[in-house]
């Protein structure tokens, strides 16, 4: 069975995070595994208390995950702060981990800040250079470029200075965008837009780890990047389209669409 491992932050609620990303991979028929960089209190209408694991525990779960069951690809979400990121980046050169995606987790769908200013500049140059593709939405894809993004040409220009300067493919997705939800993949120079179908659904807590997670677990079985996330991106429009509403703020997607209840 193939295998994806997922590191990132846990959501108490089930709509981001850790859970989002082993509901995802498990749906893609992989294997997840999962490596906890913080816990948070957190519901649709935002986050209330972040708690950071230490260094030195961080390492202990991600040893005991490579030394027994190594990942086929691995998804890295939120990290706040530049220790952690240091110990993730250093444990994957030891363990020459390929298929890594990277999603630059900067802020909740509920608007609260997740990663530290001073992590920024180490995410950058400790894990995007690892990254087999970054998944930044607009507002992050604006802090990394330094430049403002409101047209499609804004994004390929954005997303070709991001994998020019950190040596990795980028996928900037346009969800951010009013009028339309496509993609823009720019790999080794060149770009593949995804035309994404925008759903009329306000819940869409937890989107960024659930596409990027996706993408993990379809290069984990094997998939070249521009199938991964095609299927990633069709994946996620459905759960979106199952129109789940939980929550009093931004609510979850449906991960589990495709299960049908049997008699």
């Amino acid at each position: 069975m193939n295998t994806a491992l997922s590191i990132a932050g846990s959501d108490c609620s089930g709509g981001a995070g850790i859970q989002a990303d082993l509901k995802t991979m498990t749906m893609h028929g992989v294997y997840a595994m999962s490596v906890i960089t913080a816990l948070t209190a957190q519901n649709t209408m935002g986050v209330r208390a972040v708690m950071e694991v230490t260094p030195e525990f961080l390492q202990e779960q991600l040893n005991a995950v490579f030394d027994d069951i190594p990942p086929q690809a691995v998804k890295i979400g939120m990290v706040s702060s530049a220790a952690l990121i240091r110990v993730i980046a250093q444990t994957l050169r030891e363990r020459k981990q390929s298929h890594v995606v990277v999603d630059p987790v900067m802020v909740a769908t509920s608007g609260s800040k997740l990663l530290a200013d001073e992590a920024v500049e180490t995410l950058q140059k400790e894990l995007f250079p690892l990254a087999e593709v970054v998944t930044p939405n607009i507002p992050e894809a604006q802090v990394l470029s330094g430049i403002a993004i409101q047209t499609k040409q804004d994004m390929e220009r954005a997303a070709r200075m991001i994998s020019r300067d950190f040596g990795c493919a980028v996928l900037l997705k346009g969800g951010h965008r009013v009028e339309e939800a496509s993609d823009v993949l720019v790999q080794k120079g060149e770009c593949t837009w995804f035309v994404g179908e925008r759903i009329a659904n306000p819940n869409t807590h937890g989107t960024g780890c659930t596409l990027s997670s996706a993408i993990a677990a379809n290069l984990a079985k094997g998939q070249d990047l521009v199938h991964a996330v095609r299927c990633a991106k069709e994946y996620l429009t459905d759960a979106l389209a199952a129109m789940l509403d939980l929550g009093q703020g931004s609510g979850p997607l449906n991960h589990a669409f495709g299960l049908t209840k049997k008699a």
